[in-house]
């Protein structure tokens, strides 16, 4: 994985290089990606010295996804943030879907069905919603949650 807007080396190279061969040794068959952290950002965004991509920058998230099929990745993984109190914009996702063949991962101020809804239109092959499981210790709870949420984002 390439934080592909990171600002600093050691989140384009320098990561990936130290874990390559503990993968290569664990027998692990990498799926390559390319992470693009977008406006907020987050805590993600902070730490990866992230230069954001904001809502209204189609052209810029364009040139990332098609760099990134470029660059032989197969997953694109758009992040607002862990937590984030916005998601990805929907333009900015049809944006990567559009100017690449690669599966779209959006995470990031996904909490609810109609949400992941809005980004599954707007072209993300997968939605992320981290924080949501995390918040419950009940698992019949949570398969409830995650059901309404599912049935939501499929209306």
């Amino acid at each position: 994985m390439m934080l592909m807007n990171s600002k600093s080396p050691r989140y384009l190279i320098e990561e990936q290089v130290a874990g390559s061969l503990f993968i290569k040794k664990a027998g692990i068959s990498p799926l390559p990606m390319g992470y693009i952290i977008c406006a907020p950002g987050g805590k993600a965004g902070e730490v990866g010295m992230a230069d954001l991509i904001h809502p209204n920058e189609i052209e810029r998230i364009a040139a990332y996804s098609t760099t990134a099929e470029y660059y032989g990745f197969k997953i694109i993984y758009l992040e607002a943030g862990s937590g984030a109190k916005t998601p990805v914009s929907p333009a900015l996702i049809k944006a990567a879907k559009e100017s690449c063949n690669l599966t779209i991962v959006v995470g990031g101020g996904i909490r609810d069905g109609e949400t992941a809804k809005i980004a599954a239109d707007s072209g993300a092959d997968w939605v992320i919603t981290g924080n949501l499981t995390e918040s419950f210790d009940d698992a019949d709870e949570l398969q409830k949650v995650l059901t309404e949420f599912i049935s939501k984002m499929n209306s």
